[in-house]
Order: structure tokens, then sequence, then C-alpha cells
């Protein structure tokens, strides 16, 4: 067995892209509960209220929506250079990046979907000014106690042409172990989930039909428990946000789920995985079969049809 590369330390952050900023911008800060730690340029940098850097969505106003780019902290500057030295030994361009609101130099990089990604040490951790300071000394912000209540961000789901390409892409270059995955029956990988932690996943992919590289299928944040993912479809009602998926629970990875469009068209998960933890070191990954997936989620449900094809930016007549 080779020795598990554990040089990328968890996921930091995501740009999403948007072309509706202001309402977008309100969605997150009323609705979602998140806190503004900045902006520079078009971007605004946003946080849940648990999140230990200065921010882990960097919102920005762009022609249309999407990934700008996802972030992955490293565990030191050593594990920086030997990521970027394997990436290169691979014949992956990362270029430097400077200049980021909130951490050091970065690397990026695009994977084989064309997704851009990052990869940092140096990080500013987050300093609440004095309305913000939490009672406790170990949360990072006082709990907003407005909208949602996100604690933090919790993962992005990308669509791939080529999931298996990716899958092992990721796990070559960066390290990252694969928990769960779905095959078919003609032996296409239709999707599959990664991580850096113990977490069951910081990153999924599922498989892109329509041959269109480069989409985002959503972002998720964490909330505390089940009651609070019910509590959230509640705030979603009175402030007129549509649910597209949920409140329900996974049967991959077992997470209790409710899916929303933000205003700019991206899909936005809130999740509870529970106390659900991947701490076997020599983890086998689950693979489920096409008849398993078929069957729907844990309890039954069938997910919306637009929840297999939507993804951002859309495609033509998409909207």
């Amino acid at each position: 067995m080779e020795e598990p590369v554990m040089d990328v330390a968890h996921l930091g952050h995501v740009e999403l892209l948007t072309p509706r900023f202001e309402a977008s911008r309100r969605f997150f800060t009323e609705v979602m509960g998140m806190v503004e730690s900045g902006q520079q340029g078009d971007s605004v940098f946003l946080r849940g209220w648990d999140d230990y850097e200065t921010y882990s969505l960097q919102l920005t106003a762009a022609a249309t929506s999407g990934l700008g780019h996802a972030g992955w902290r490293t565990r030191s500057p050593a594990a920086l250079a030997r990521r970027v030295a394997a990436l290169r030994a691979d014949g992956v361009t990362a270029t430097e990046h400077a200049g980021s609101f909130g951490h050091g130099k970065a690397f990026r990089f695009r994977d084989p979907d064309g997704h851009l990604v990052e990869l940092y040490y140096d990080t500013q951790w987050y300093q609440p000014p004095e309305a913000l300071r939490p009672a406790l000394r170990n949360q990072a912000q006082r709990y907003p106690a407005r909208g949602v209540n996100v604690r933090r961000l919790d993962h992005y789901n990308c669509l791939a042409v080529d999931v298996r390409g990716c899958r092992e892409f990721y796990e070559r270059n960066l390290g990252l172990r694969c928990t769960e995955r779905i095959e078919f029956d003609d032996g296409t990988e239709m999707g599959m989930w990664l991580t850096a932690t113990n977490k069951s996943y910081d990153v999924a992919f599922a498989r892109e039909g329509n041959g269109v590289p480069g989409r985002l299928h959503h972002i998720t944040f964490a909330l505390d428990s089940r009651e609070a993912i019910l509590q959230a479809a509640d705030t979603f009602l009175e402030a007129s946000v549509p649910i597209e998926n949920g409140p329900h629970k996974h049967a991959i990875q077992q997470t209790f789920f409710l899916y929303v469009y933000e205003p700019g068209g991206n899909r936005i998960e809130l999740a509870h995985s529970g106390a659900r933890l991947i701490l076997a070191p020599d983890w086998k990954t689950i693979t489920w079969t096409e008849a398993e997936r078929n069957r729907g989620q844990a309890w039954g449900l069938k997910l919306t049809d637009a929840f297999r094809t939507h993804a951002t930016p859309p495609l033509a007549g998409e909207g």
C-alpha cells in the first residue's frame, strides 16, 4: 500500500459568479445569514459564523453564473510546494497567483474538466469586530441569529464529462480519497465523492450528460442539525425562495439536505451530515450500482428532473 498523501488540509473557499450581484449579495447576507468580511474589485467576501478563515465565499459580479474557482488550503508551505511540483510533473500548468483577498501566495490550475482550482497555505484568520466578538473563545464569530445562520462552507459539486478521469487526477495530484462512487452497468463512472479530511467528502463530481465541460452543480453550507434544515425551509418560505428538492436524506453519504437557487441562478444546498466521519485510514471505497442509484434517495424520494440536468453556467435555453 502506498503511503497516503496528506498535503491538502481542507476546502477553504469557493468563488461563485453571479449576473445579479446585488440580489445575490442580499440573499447570502439577509437570507443565508452570512457576514461580509471585505470587498475587492467586483467581489464581496462572505463567511459563515464558524469559518475560521476570513471568508469562505467569494461572490463575484459576472456576465453569467457558475464557479469562478475553488480554493484549497494545504497543511504547510512545504506541502504547497510538493503539490505544485506533483502537478507540474503530471504535465499540469500551475501558475502563481498573488494579490488574493484574505490569503497569501497561491497557485492556480485547471482540472481535467476545466474547473479552476487554487492551492494556498498562508491565510488570515478572521478577527471579528467588537459587535461580532463571541462569548466563547473557541468560536470564530458571534452567532448571527439572522436568516438560515449557515455555520460553514461544507463542499462543492461539479459536473464532469469524464468523472473517472477527474477522480484519478485529484487522487494522484492532491491526495484526495474517494469515499463513495457510482458505476453504471456499462462501466461508466457516473459520480464520485472525494475528501481531504475526516469528513465524508469535500468535493463531488457527477457526469455531465451534455458533453459541456466546466460546469457547477451546487455549493453546500453546513447547518448544526436536521431541525435547522427544517427551520431553513421555513426561512426560505417566508423569503419567497422556491425549494427545488428536500428536505430529505441522500442515500449516498446519508446527508440530510435542502436545495434552493440563489438569485444569480446557482444551486445552493444546505446540509447536515450528522456525526458521520471517515475515521478508518484504510477506508474501502463504496461503489453504488445503477440499480441501487435508480431507487432514489434514502427514503424513496425522486429528485426533480432539473436536478440531474441543470448546472451553471446554464446551457442555451435553460435560462
